[in-house]
């Protein structure tokens, strides 16, 4: 083996190893990133439910049932025509 071909075969070597040192290190930082996130995320929902916990509970908002609207069911509707007609007629433009 000559000394080129040693030198070659030492920075592929070298070149593979510094590769996956760095996936390593990425790893470690990208795990280190994901827990501090989860760590701020948990303080903040124990915040928030503090909070909640602290203030009076306020009554949910009261929906009114719907009743049958004004108009009657049996009631036709108006023929098309006549409608256009009296949209017309008052001032509306199609």
């Amino acid at each position: 083996m000559t000394k080129d071909e040693r030198d070659r075969a030492e920075a592929r070597f070298n070149k593979a190893a510094k590769a996956a040192d760095d996936a390593r290190t990425g790893k470690k930082d990208r795990d280190a990133s994901a827990k501090a996130v989860l760590d701020n995320m948990a303080r903040l929902k124990a915040l928030r439910l503090a909070k909640e916990a602290a203030e009076p509970a306020q009554p949910a908002a009261v929906k009114k049932p719907r009743g049958k609207s004004t108009k009657q069911s049996g009631a036709k509707a108006p023929a098309l025509s006549d409608w256009l007609s009296s949209q017309q007629s008052g001032g509306r433009r199609t």
